[in-house]
């Protein structure tokens, strides 16, 4: 994805694979021009896209909604799955989709595009504006806006074996409270092989997340990739099994970071870089329950080309190999 987004593009439910490019052949196809759609980037192409949705999901055989090149403006639109027959859909999309410039059109609805209740759902290519500038403004100037759609970029939830393909994210460093990508209520996602620059964290992992699997990942800018927002429901689920490997953080606040909540069996394997702080490794965890289980494993970070300071509070685990700074865990 690319442009100016501020907005949560919401998969909510079953399987959902986004790849930014494939090719997947298709019996029925549905040209969203033909329905009406036109790419002027001025009228609203809502109702062709939404006409194209409801007759892949009424056909019995593999379906394909194309979107040539072009500019389409869309509305708010919700792509529901509950009632599909079809369970291999493939969006081509070649153009560019746009949202309103005035956010108020889309307001609190709480998304600009939600696919619901899918199985079997492929979105390939395209580019997404979410033409966020103006409401970021509008944060900024500590006035009254809307409040829904624009904490994420791209929300999983709820989600079952989703994968996330050649993602691009594009934000600017100080564009308020854009998480890149979020997940939360899922289980056996994979984001892989994207690029997530924005004002807050690049990845965030919420409550309910298990099996997640991040591989080769650049953030820049942003907050690093964050599990993090937990702890507000007595009975809330927690995370468990995440891998992140091979990510690069450039000029970013953090790189992996875990917050507000026990933590425990936490490996940090083949870590290299440099950080913006002279500390650069941080366990601060509670008296209460400490972090446990922790192990460093060749571990190389400098601060300004000079050795740098590792901080553990409360924090037991053990390293090996070479690690730089030393050690600061409890045995």
């Amino acid at each position: 994805m690319a442009g100016a987004l501020s907005f949560f593009l919401a998969f909510q439910y079953f399987l959902l694979t986004f790849f930014h490019y494939s090719s997947i052949a298709a019996n029925a196809n549905y040209n969203v021009q033909s329905l009406g759609a036109k790419s002027d980037g001025k009228t609203d192409c809502t109702k062709a896209f939404l006409s194209a949705w409801t007759s892949a999901c009424a056909s019995t055989q593999p379906a394909t909604i194309y979107v040539p090149p072009g500019i389409y403006l869309l509305g708010a639109a919700t792509f529901a799955g509950k009632s599909c027959k079809n369970t291999a859909i493939t969006i081509q999309i070649d153009g560019t989709l746009v949202a309103p410039s005035d956010f108020n059109v889309i307001g609190n609805s709480g998304n600009w595009i939600k696919f619901e209740s899918v199985t079997g759902v492929s979105v390939i290519g395209g580019t997404l504006d979410a033409q966020g500038a103006n409401l970021w403004a509008c944060k900024n100037s500590g006035k009254s806006c809307p409040t829904g759609a624009t904490k994420f970029n791209i929300l999983v939830d709820g989600c079952h074996n989703a994968k996330l393909v050649g993602i691009k994210v594009s934000a600017p460093g100080n564009s308020p409270n854009t998480d890149g990508i979020h997940v939360e209520k899922s289980t056996g996602v994979t984001i892989m092989n994207s690029r997530i620059g924005t004002g807050d964290d690049c990845l965030s992992i919420g409550p309910g997340t298990s099996n997640l699997w991040i591989e080769t990942i650049a953030c820049d800018p942003g907050h690093g990739i964050s599990i993090g927002s937990l702890g507000w429901d007595l009975q809330e689920l927690g995370v468990q099994n995440v891998t992140v490997k091979s990510a690069t953080f450039t000029g970013t606040q953090n790189g992996a970071r875990v917050s507000g909540v026990k933590i425990s069996d936490v490996t940090y394997q083949d870590r290299h870089g440099s950080s913006a702080t002279e500390t650069a490794v941080k366990f601060d965890c509670s008296k209460e329950n400490p972090c446990s289980d922790i192990t460093l494993e060749d571990v190389k970070l400098t601060y300004k080309n000079e050795a740098a300071h590792s901080s553990c509070i409360n924090a037991i685990g053990k390293s090996s190999g070479s690690v730089e700074p030393n050690s600061c865990l409890s045995l």
